[in-house]
């Protein structure tokens, strides 16, 4: 197994530490059908990396309002742009980093706000769930056009001890 060396780039949003280079890199075009793949993978990696199955919905659900969202608002509904992502495995404390680039229409990321939830009505959530349902989330637009949303999402406590745990387990065995 190959072994990459951990930085701290000062172009993280996040504060991750991350290898330089994904672990997962993935081009899709922006049609909505393309993203039960995605929210699969995203389920797959999060089982390797030990988040319960709660933690998983979510964090598809997440990437998936995401995606949704630079369909239905930066590519206006095209289905010929370009979408980028890119996941890598963060070692401590564990989690995975997303991210999200576009070519689509940028927008102010100072402009980028979820409603109030005291205003009932069907959508408009996307922004409310991936800030409540990620650890860190920040949106900045790209210098050579179009946008970047980097998330995070780190293993609860619960699920830390159950990876220690079953780390353990595998070394006693």
């Amino acid at each position: 197994m190959r072994r990459r060396s951990i930085h701290r780039s000062a172009s993280d949003p996040t504060g991750d530490a991350v290898t330089p280079e994904p672990d997962i890199s993935i081009r899709i075009f922006s049609e909505p059908q393309l993203l039960s793949g995605i929210r699969a993978l995203v389920d797959a990696v999060g089982v390797g990396m030990g988040f319960f199955e709660k933690s998983r919905c979510l964090m598809s659900l997440a990437i998936d309002e995401a995606l949704s969202n630079v369909i239905r608002h930066g590519y206006e509904g095209r289905k010929d742009g370009m979408i980028w992502i890119h996941i890598w495995r963060i070692p401590d404390p564990r989690g995975l980093r997303f991210v999200i680039e576009d070519l689509a229409r940028a927008v102010d990321p100072a402009k980028i706000k979820g409603r109030h939830l005291d205003d009932v009505r069907p959508g408009g959530l996307g922004v409310h769930i991936i800030t409540e349902t990620m650890s860190d989330v920040a949106w900045e637009v790209r210098k050579d056009g179009g946008m970047r949303l980097t998330m995070s999402k780190r293993l609860s406590d619960e699920e830390r001890q159950a990876v220690e745990q079953a780390t353990q387990g595998n070394t006693n065995s």
